[in-house]
């Protein structure tokens, strides 16, 4: 068993990049963009919108912090994964999972769990799992 999805645990805390104070390095009306807000957000101003009300404004820097971006073009969005997936998918199924992440450093750093074993330090950490590297 393994898992190749991106690593999204809302028990770990990204670090902000952007403080408040940092906001008035920025001239008035600029923009931050946070595409991590899925994730808890990058800037410490974020706080999550939606598509029907996607923007805010603090101290003068407007604010866009839509959870799922994506899925305002989900035809598009979904074309564009695929563009981004299927050579993964390929060496899947060509190779096999163990082969494949052994020649492909982008699958084997997706490892979380491989026979039932946590093979992904942080998630082991988050939930207090004994850590396991994956041996070949």
């Amino acid at each position: 068993m393994w898992s190749s999805a991106p690593f999204w645990c809302q028990a770990i805390r990204l670090p902000k990049l952007i403080s408040r104070d940092m906001l008035k390095l920025l001239q008035p009306g600029s923009v931050l963009v946070d595409v991590a807000i899925d994730q808890g957000g990058c800037f410490e101003t974020s706080h999550p919108t939606s598509h029907s009300e996607p923007t805010y404004m603090v101290d003068g820097i407007l604010h866009y912090c839509v959870a799922n971006i994506p899925g305002a073009v989900p035809h598009t969005s979904t074309i564009a994964l695929t563009n981004a997936t299927l050579r993964y998918v390929v060496a899947l199924a060509d190779k096999g999972w163990r082969k494949a992440c052994q020649t492909d450093a982008a699958l084997y750093q997706g490892l979380n769990i491989v026979e039932g074993k946590v093979t992904f330090k942080a998630v082991a950490d988050v939930f207090h799992l004994p850590y396991e590297p994956v041996l070949f």
